[in-house]
């Protein structure tokens, strides 16, 4: 069974808290089964948008695993919303989580795979 999407941004921002990074939840969305994207900020001003890998990326024994794929890279604060905002026409259901914590940590927050 799935964690709805609301109790699983609550588990990822309570943990980058308790191992001192940030976290803080930009927009809500569905609370049930809402999208995620999420951006990691680095302290050098870099900034990393992952959204909800496609389906082919998942394996079937794990398939209630949540997997993300890097959408954009950029030092470029207006990319990153704009790009935000296109996905907001297509799915005005979606989460946005930010985070500021260690590439260590952030691995073990979200699982990254590639397309």
């Amino acid at each position: 069974m799935r964690l709805t999407t609301d109790f699983w941004v609550s588990s990822i921002v309570r943990r980058a808290f308790s191992a001192g990074g940030f976290a803080a939840v930009a927009r809500r969305g569905a609370s049930e089964a809402g999208a995620v994207m999420i951006t990691q900020r680095d302290r050098m001003g870099q900034t990393r948008l992952y959204g909800p890998a496609p389906q082919t990326s998942y394996e079937d024994a794990k398939p209630d695993q949540r997997l993300f794929v890097e959408l954009l890279n950029s030092d470029d604060e207006q990319s990153i919303h704009d790009k935000i905002e296109r996905e907001l026409r297509f799915d005005p259901d979606i989460w946005v989580v930010e985070l500021e914590v260690d590439d260590a940590l952030f691995a073990e927050l979200v699982n990254v795979t590639t397309p």
